[in-house]
């Protein structure tokens, strides 16, 4: 996949880089393209280089340390270090494979400082630091040019966020509910990205990664008392051609501008192949379905007769793909299930052959111990050969940096092999990988919601938005229409989801992916025939979406477009509320819409499969007005024909 660049003419075009005199030194200016975010870079009274960033006009971050602390050459760079500017813009549009909308803008202006060592210093000749400032944020990333000659050990990288103010924070928090909302005072210790900030009624931002090609993924560090956190995942050694990763801030003046961002993406470089074959889509899923019984007196299991079933209903609803999950080849965590010639490796291969025939792909499951113990470029190839159109990979071993090592290496195999791949079970964290990798869909960077209900309430989806999915496309389960009273037949987590029927069919277009994966079973989405509409309504990729309303842990308001249809869907915390949602995203005209609301005596707890459905006629100038049940949901299907 090329992207479509177009180059500024006019270089210093909405770019500010100015020295001025001051006692510590130069001072460097770089201004976003619209000129409403500034970034400056100078020393402080120590001749330590630092940053400031301002969002329209108000400082939000204050001095803040650049740069590592090595163990030969003390700090790099130091104030002895001489420095040289150079400094372009870019304006281009990148066409991704799929995504959030088949087009986005890519504009920024850059400014590199090349700091040298003084002359007749040991170890590191030089070092570039390259910032960057779109409308939508920064980003800047430390780089030793191909031509270094020395590697330098690094102790500490000294990157740091200074936070202007004691702002709110919220936190990835791995399989369990976000940390947060915290004061940055509140915070004591280690904390996972994505970190959002809430800084005032219209500033928001969010810290993260971008590009993470060596090394250890990023933690922050905070002391109780302080707003200040800094980088405390360990660096790597510096050597010719070492590039870390994007230090990157989001910002918006709503928490929606966060969540609609691409920055995380373009920071990334585009894909080296033709990656046309990757289509997204939804999917149904077996591990779920485990142990359901229908009216009729079908039991659900793992096996070849319910994976035909759940086939038959993917190609009816015109969804991509089943997913395989966990012992098709054996026990997943034994040492002798051999991931090609295991257990029901033949009836997987009647089933592949069988969905083939269906227009459905399977997705096939690999556990980290026969990923490991049997050579993983056969096993990706086997499942290449089969014709699968994916692998679920879960319970990867090692340590962050070796976690990340072995999942770059398993995402370039799968796409050698045309395989979609969906890492699980504490993951690294995505980085932009789709946009290098398109065949990197999804990944569960969050709390799949039917692992452990005690900590997924309403108010966790709500909140997840707002983090863990600024860092990319997640697999969080949602969409399970067996919402009845009281404990249900599948084997595995049979308690109730904490939801109501109509946020479910909501959560699954707001939660963005590029594989949307369903766990209930054909019978219980054909008991909701409008809702399962919505479901099948879902056509990626993604024409064009906006987050029309939301509020960290509140609510949210996702539009996303295809084809045929402009699709909404709204989601609340354990509140019950009503929303006025703005249609002015529509073209001129009048349209058909089919309304899906909660009931008027639904619940998250105790009423939850209770819904309504109207049909109206809407134009661009309408508010819908949706009352959304306590832990509840809207849905709203506009039709282009």
């Amino acid at each position: 996949m090329k992207i479509h660049t177009i180059f500024a003419t006019a270089l210093t075009v909405a770019l500010s880089v100015s020295s001025c005199s001051k006692q510590s030194g130069e001072v460097f200016t770089l201004t976003s393209p619209d000129g409403k975010l500034e970034l400056s870079v100078q020393k402080d009274s120590a001749g330590i280089w630092e940053y400031t960033f301002a969002g329209n006009k108000e400082k939000l971050i204050k001095g803040s340390r650049l740069g590592y602390m090595s163990v030969s050459q003390g700090i790099i760079p130091s104030a002895e270090w001489p420095v040289s500017v150079s400094e372009q813009g870019h304006e281009g549009i990148w066409k991704p494979v799929w995504g959030k909308r088949e087009e986005v803008k890519d504009h920024y202006n850059e400014l590199t400082l090349t700091f040298a060592a003084p002359e007749g210093q040991q170890g590191l000749d030089t070092l570039k630091i390259v910032f960057r400032a779109y409308n939508d944020g920064l980003a800047f990333r430390y780089v030793v040019p191909e031509t270094e000659k020395q590697s330098v050990e690094i102790k500490q990288e000294l990157t740091q966020y200074n936070f202007a103010g004691d702002y709110t924070s919220w936190f990835y928090n791995g399989e369990y509910h976000n940390l947060g909302p915290d004061k940055l005072t509140e915070v004591d210790g280690n904390r996972l990205p994505v970190m959002t900030i809430q800084a005032g009624e219209n500033q928001y931002m969010a810290v993260h990664e971008a590009n993470l090609t060596e090394g250890e993924p990023l933690t922050l560090t905070s002391r109780k008392g302080e707003t200040l956190f800094e980088v405390s995942s360990k660096p790597s050694v510096l050597k010719a051609g070492s590039a870390s990763a994007w230090r990157v801030l989001l910002y918006g003046k709503e928490p929606g501008t966060l969540v609609d961002s691409h920055l995380i993406e373009l920071l990334n470089p585009d894909p080296e192949e033709d990656f046309s074959w990757v289509k997204p889509g939804m999917a149904v899923w077996d591990w779920r379905i485990n142990g359901a019984v229908t009216d009729d007196g079908f039991h659900y299991t793992m096996s070849y007769p319910s994976w035909i079933r759940m086939v038959d209903f993917a190609a009816e609803q015109g969804f991509k793909y089943l997913v395989l999950d966990a012992n098709w080849y054996g026990p997943e965590f034994a040492s002798d299930s051999n991931p090609t010639t295991g257990e029901k490796a033949k009836d997987v291969q009647r089933l592949l052959a069988y969905a083939k025939e269906k227009g459905v792909g399977i997705w096939l499951y690999l556990n980290d111990v026969g990923g490991r113990k049997y050579p993983i470029e056969q096993t990706l190839k086997q499942y290449g050969e089969w014709g699968a159109a994916g692998v679920k990979y879960g319970f990867m071993n090692g340590t962050p940096e070796e976690k990340n090592h072995w999942t770059r290496k398993i995402t370039q195999l799968c796409a050698d092999n045309k395989l979609l791949v969906d890492f699980h079970d504490g993951p690294v964290h995505p980085y932009g990988q789709m946009r290098t990798w398109p065949n990197a869909v999804t990944r569960e960077f969050c709390h799949a919601q039917l692992d452990a209900h005690r900590v997924f309430e309403p108010k966790t989806f709500v909140t997840t938005v707002f983090v863990n999915m600024l860092a990319g496309p997640i697999d969080m389960n949602n969409g399970m229409f067996d919402l009845r009273q009281g404990p249900t037949t599948r084997v595995d987590e049979n308690t109730p989801v904490p939801s109501t029927v109509v946020s479910e069919a909501a959560r699954t277009l707001i939660t963005f992916s590029g594989v949307t994966i369903v766990p209930d079973i054909p019978e219980m989405y054909r008991k909701y025939p409008e809702l399962l509409d919505f479901l099948s309504s879902e056509k990626m990729p993604w024409k064009e979406s906006k987050t029309l309303l939301g509020r960290i842990g509140e609510y949210i308001v996702m539009m996303r477009e295809t084809e045929e249809a402009y699709l909404i869907a709204a989601v609340t915390n354990e509140e019950e509320r009503t929303l006025s949602i703005p249609l002015s995203f529509l073209p001129e005209g009048s349209y058909r819409a089919r309304l899906m609301l909660d009931g008027d005596d639904a619940h998250y707890l105790t009423n939850r499969e209770s819904y309504q459905v109207k049909e109206l006629q809407v134009k661009s100038n309408d508010n819908i007005s949706v009352k959304l049940a306590a832990g509840g949901g809207a849905c709203l299907k506009i039709s282009k024909k």
